[in-house]
């Protein structure tokens, strides 16, 4: 049983919301413009979660090895840390998950484009690997781009970008431009809640050679960029929806309600171990704001 909640704690299942946040909004994009699919919805929504737990074991390893989850680490204690789990055990834990996106990726892209389009199936595939890459190589190996200030390009990169409008094209086929509007927004949300976490872990952080972009820019300077990356959200989404010219998506605004008081509380935070809770309220207001706009888009509000 002691294992069981190791293993448990390593995924860090509080983490998976946020993780699934640009799979259901690609998903109500692909509704928005008539097309819909069960499979491919729930295959896209279990391959990124075995993705977020790669990357969660990985992170898990990579900063346990290099001694940066020590005891002077504000949150909650990691699998290594704390004992719970050997490294080989860890080890061994990453490659079967790993084994696992990999494997739910194939299905997946098989399921949306078959093997007639080969350009498609092959472009997916190499996303696939690559997200794969990307979650083991954030805290893992010699150079990890963590540790270099990357991690905020990577995390908009697939949890924006790619998870938004890959999505969507696994549906539809094609992309609107407009479709950029959302994925950046999802984007900059989860880019917020990784600039969080990085405030929150600062101190730790630089101590450790963690030269995240808040080590290298100052704690003040990084709340400022937070201040940025949730009203640029806000504001882009509210122009996506005004481009669309349907007033009933405009419901998901309201999510932005607690994302803002969410930022006040930042505002006046002056001690980094005061930040923690907020994780959570960033992460799952992101992750209710694509639920929103998705029952939106689907009549169930």
């Amino acid at each position: 049983m002691d294992k069981v909640k190791a293993w448990l704690g390593a995924a860090r299942l509080r983490t998976l919301p946020l993780s699934v946040s640009g799979i259901i909004l690609g998903t109500a994009l692909a509704n928005l413009a008539g097309y819909s699919d069960s499979l491919i919805f729930s295959l896209a929504i279990l391959t990124t979660i075995c993705f977020q737990i790669t990357s969660n074991f990985a992170n898990d390893y990579g900063d346990g090895v290099k001694g940066t989850d020590s005891n002077d680490r504000i949150g909650p204690q990691r699998a290594i840390q704390s004992g719970a789990l050997s490294t080989k055990e860890l080890f061994a834990g990453i490659v079967v998950i790993s084994v696992i996106s990999f494997i739910l990726t194939v299905y997946l892209v098989y399921i949306a484009f078959g093997l007639d389009s080969i350009a498609y199936f092959l472009l997916f595939i190499g996303l696939g690997a690559f997200s794969i890459w990307a979650a083991l190589k954030y805290t893992m190996g010699s150079s990890p781009y963590g540790y270099q200030g990357l991690g905020d390009l990577f995390v908009f990169m697939f949890f924006g970008l790619v998870a938004v409008l890959g999505t969507k094209f696994l549906y539809v086929k094609t992309i609107d431009p407009i479709d950029i509007l959302p994925a950046i927004t999802i984007g900059l949300l989860c880019v917020g809640v990784l600039n969080l976490n990085n405030l929150r872990d600062s101190v730790s952080d630089k101590k450790h050679g963690k030269h995240t972009l808040v080590v290298k820019m100052g704690f003040e300077n990084g709340k400022k960029y937070h201040y940025a990356l949730l009203i640029l959200s806000f504001l882009l989404m509210s122009l996506f929806i005004w481009m669309q010219g349907k007033p009933f998506l405009m419901v998901t605004l309201l999510l932005f309600i607690p994302i803002f008081v969410h930022l006040f509380k930042v505002v006046k935070t002056t001690q980094p171990k005061d930040l923690d809770p907020e994780l959570k309220k960033l992460a799952l207001s992101t992750f209710a704001l694509a639920l929103v706009f998705y029952f939106a888009v689907n009549n169930f509000l």
